[in-house]
């Protein structure tokens, strides 16, 4: 979109003002579901250095720009002391599978729950069902906003690649990864969408940042491309390839990549 030049901006704003009838309304609060336009919205780019610790005891002295924590374990105030520390910080959410060990656990219905996922205490959920999941899931949004987190990572979000005990497909699955886009991005925060390789052409447009394990163990990391072609970062971990093995390609790739042990915990070894 192309920018008003200054001068006609500011005769605009003062005619506006001119002519703009006198209202004695009371002044009402915003709404906090108003959408900042993308300008506004913080939009990661390629290459920037993070770190992903989702366990153990929080350390904030990680000398790098992006943080991304898990949303229910951690309090605003230590959002807050990242941010003062210069770190932009993602809110780690999981979308896509049921955890009994949240604290909203009881809200989710026992017919939207389907297999586990391969975690303890976890199990996929129906994401056809978005009569269901859209206000639980904005609940969580909503938490994330309310603790100052600049973005949302939904985990679970390739239910349809996966035997979920539902017939959920890929029109399903591209269907309800737009909802919860819409969802953080009404509420101004950036989201990016996690590992789904095969819907990244689908995507890409309606996703901030991508996250991704282990494109390089197996092969897929110039499919996170069209992210990279886009501005956009792509936050990228492996576990079980020593970091020579992969670090050099995904350099080349612009990935901002790293080595984690599998507990996500503070350790990890950067490109």
């Amino acid at each position: 979109m192309r920018r008003v030049p200054l001068l006609l901006a500011l005769l605009l704003l003062v005619l506006a003002g001119c002519t703009a009838p006198e209202r004695n309304e009371p002044h009402e609060a915003p709404d906090q579901t108003d959408p900042r336009p993308s300008a506004e919205r913080w939009l990661p780019e390629p290459g920037v250095a993070w770190q992903w610790q989702l366990s153990g005891r929080l350390d904030p002295t990680v000398d790098v720009p992006v943080y991304d924590i898990d949303g229910f374990n951690h309090p605003k105030s230590a959002v807050d002391d990242l941010h003062r520390r210069g770190r932009k910080v993602i809110c780690y959410l999981s979308t896509g599978a049921w955890e009994d060990f949240r604290p909203d656990a009881a809200k989710f219905p026992k017919a939207l729950l389907g297999r586990g996922n391969g975690w303890e205490g976890e199990r996929w959920l129906d994401i056809r069902r978005t009569d269901i999941l859209e206000p639980l899931m904005a609940e969580r949004i909503d938490m994330c906003r309310a603790k100052g987190f600049d973005a949302v990572e939904p985990d679970n979000m390739d239910a349809y690649a996966n035997p979920t005990g539902f017939r959920i497909t890929a029109a399903d699955q591209l269907r309800y990864n737009r909802l919860i886009a819409r969802l953080a991005h009404d509420r101004g925060m950036a989201v990016g969408l996690k590992n789904d390789l095969d819907q990244i052409p689908q995507l890409v447009g309606d996703f901030d940042f991508a996250v991704n394990e282990q494109c390089a163990e197996y092969d897929e990391c110039e499919e996170m491309t069209p992210f990279i072609e886009a501005g956009k970062a792509v936050f990228h971990v492996e576990y079980e390839l020593k970091t020579a093995e992969f670090c050099p390609r995904a350099r080349s790739l612009k990935l901002s990549s790293m080595l984690k042990k599998y507990e996500l915990g503070v350790w990890r070894q950067a490109c």
